[in-house]
């Protein structure tokens, strides 16, 4: 793991959810091994962005759903 990396968002906020008192836990300000960040693919996240905002801007179909479903989902990886 490199130095200074901040835990994975999705990843603390699914601890705190699980956690008896939420928020009552100490909050890291460095990753571990469970809350580091996730490698993933840019440029998927990319295409997938593009096209909900093009459906939204324009009404029509662009295959959004379909580009969504295909990445994968993070808070599921994070339990």
């Amino acid at each position: 793991m490199m130095k200074k990396q901040t835990p994975e968002a999705l990843a603390e906020f699914a601890k705190s959810a699980r956690a008896a008192e939420p928020g009552k836990e100490e909050k890291s300000l460095s990753a571990t091994a469970k809350t580091k960040p996730k490698p993933r693919d840019i440029q998927a996240d990319q295409k997938a962005a593009t096209k909900v905002l093009q459906e939204g801007a324009t009404g029509k179909k662009k295959g959004a759903l379909a580009a969504v479903k295909k990445l994968p989902d993070r808070v599921v990886e994070s339990r």
